[in-house]
C-alpha cells in the first residue's frame, strides 16, 4: 500500500494524543494548565508535581512498554505456530510468573520471609521473573529436542495449566491477607513501576525488540511454512529457540511488573495486518509495537473512569476490548 507512511503518521499522532491524555487523566482533579506546568517541572504545587511526574508519567510509559511488548510477543507466537489465536501467554510464561508470586505469598510467616521482605516492593517482581524464567527454561529444553512447533505449543499450554493448578492449590492454603495481595496482583496494574524499576523493564523490552528486528527475514520465511524456510537455508531449531526465548523474556518481564494482562497480544497483530494490508514483518513489526501501545494507553485511560470512586483493573478493561475482537477474528476466518 502506498499510504503506509500516512497511516504510520496518523497512528503516531494518535499515540502522542493518548499518551498526553493518559498523563492528564486520573482520580485527582488537576487543571490542564497546572498539569502541564507539573509535567515540565515548573509547578509550585508539590502534590501536583508528585502525581504527574512520579505516578502518571511512569504509568503512561509502562502502558506503552506493556502494550508494545505483549503485542510483539503475540506476533512472534502467531508467526511461529501459524495460529491466529496464539498469544504471549500461550507457552505458560504468564502462568509461571503467577506461580512465582503465589509461592511468595505462601512463604509469609516462614523462616525465609524476613529475607524476602527485605527486598521490599521488588520481592513480587523477583518472584514473578523467577517463575517466568523457570517455565521459559523448561520450554527451551523441550523445544531443543522436538521438531514440531505445534507439539511445543501444546506442551506450553500444558505447562501453563499445571502452573495454574499449582497456584490454585497454593491459594487454598494461603491466609486471607496473603490471598488478597495475590488476587490484587492478578487484576493487573500499570501504576506499580517506579522510576527506580523503570530501567529494568525498559532494558528487557529493548533487548527483545532488537532481537526481533534481527529476526525479520526469518519470520517472513516462516510465513510460508517450515519446509520452505528450511529449503531457504533457515535453521529452524535455532530460530525457534530465539523466538521462544524473546517472547518469554518480554512477556515474563511485563507480567512481573504489571501482573497478567490478557488479550492485547492476541488481537493487535491482526489489526496491524488489517491496517497495512500486508504480512511482511518489516511493516507489521513496528506497526504492532505502535498499535499495542495505543490500545494499552486507551485501556488505561478508560480504567481511570471513576465507578463508585474506584478505578477499574486494567486486566478487566483489556478483556472487555479483547474478547469481542477475538470473536470478530474467529467469525472473519470462519475456521482456525
Amino acid at each position: 500500500m502506498n499510504n503506509k507512511p500516512a497511516i504510520f503518521l496518523l497512528l503516531l499522532l494518535l499515540f502522542v494524543a493518548l499518551f498526553i491524555t493518559d498523563i492528564f487523566t486520573g482520580n485527582a482533579s488537576i487543571p490542564v494548565e497546572e498539569a502541564w506546568q507539573a509535567l515540565l517541572g515548573r509547578s509550585d504545587d508539590p502534590i501536583s508535581l508528585e502525581i504527574i511526574r512520579n505516578y502518571r508519567l511512569p504509568k503512561a510509559i509502562t502502558a506503552v512498554i506493556a502494550g508494545a511488548a505483549l503485542s510483539l510477543s503475540g506476533l512472534l507466537m502467531q508467526t511461529l505456530f501459524r495460529n491466529p489465536l496464539a498469544g504471549p501467554d500461550v507457552l505458560g510464561v504468564s502462568a509461571g510468573a503467577g506461580l512465582g508470586v503465589a509461592l511468595l505469598t505462601m512463604l509469609s510467616g516462614t523462616a525465609v520471609y524476613p529475607f524476602l521482605s527485605a527486598l521490599g516492593s521488588m520481592a513480587p517482581v523477583i518472584a514473578a521473573v523467577a517463575g517466568a524464567t523457570g517455565v521459559m527454561l523448561l520450554i527451551l529444553s523441550v523445544s531443543a529436542r522436538i521438531k514440531d512447533s505445534i507439539t511445543i505449543l501444546v506442551l506450553g499450554m500444558i505447562f501453563g495449566y499445571v502452573a495454574s493448578a499449582l497456584v490454585t492449590i497454593l491459594q487454598s492454603f494461603a491466609d486471607p491477607d496473603s490471598l488478597k495481595l495475590f488476587v490484587t496482583w492478578t487484576f493487573g496494574s500499570l501504576g506499580g513501576v517506579t522510576w527506580q524499576k523503570m530501567p529494568i523493564l525498559l532494558s528487557l523490552f529493548l533487548i527483545g525488540v532488537l532481537i526481533c528486528f534481527t529476526l525479520v527475514k526469518a519470520l517472513n520465511s516462516l510465513l510460508l511454512g517450515e519446509h520452505y524456510a528450511v529449503s531457504g537455508g533457515l535453521n529452524i531449531r535455532l530460530t525457534r529457540l530465539w523466538i521462544i526465548a524473546t517472547a518469554s523474556l518480554i512477556t515474563g518481564a511485563v507480567t512481573a511488573f504489571t501482573g497478567p494482562i490478557a488479550f492485547v497480544g492476541v488481537v493487535i497483530p491482526h489489526f496491524a495486518r488489517a491496517f497495512f494490508g500486508t504480512v511482511n514483518h518489516r511493516t507489521i513489526l513496528p506497526a504492532t509495537l505502535l498499535l499495542g501501545s495505543i490500545l494499552m494507553l486507551l485501556c488505561d485511560i478508560l480504567s481511570q473512569i471513576p465507578i463508585a470512586h474506584r478505578t477499574l483493573p486494567i486486566n478487566a478493561v483489556t478483556a472487555l476490548f479483547g474478547a469481542p475482537m477475538i470473536v470478530w477474528i474467529v467469525l472473519k476466518r470462519k475456521k482456525l
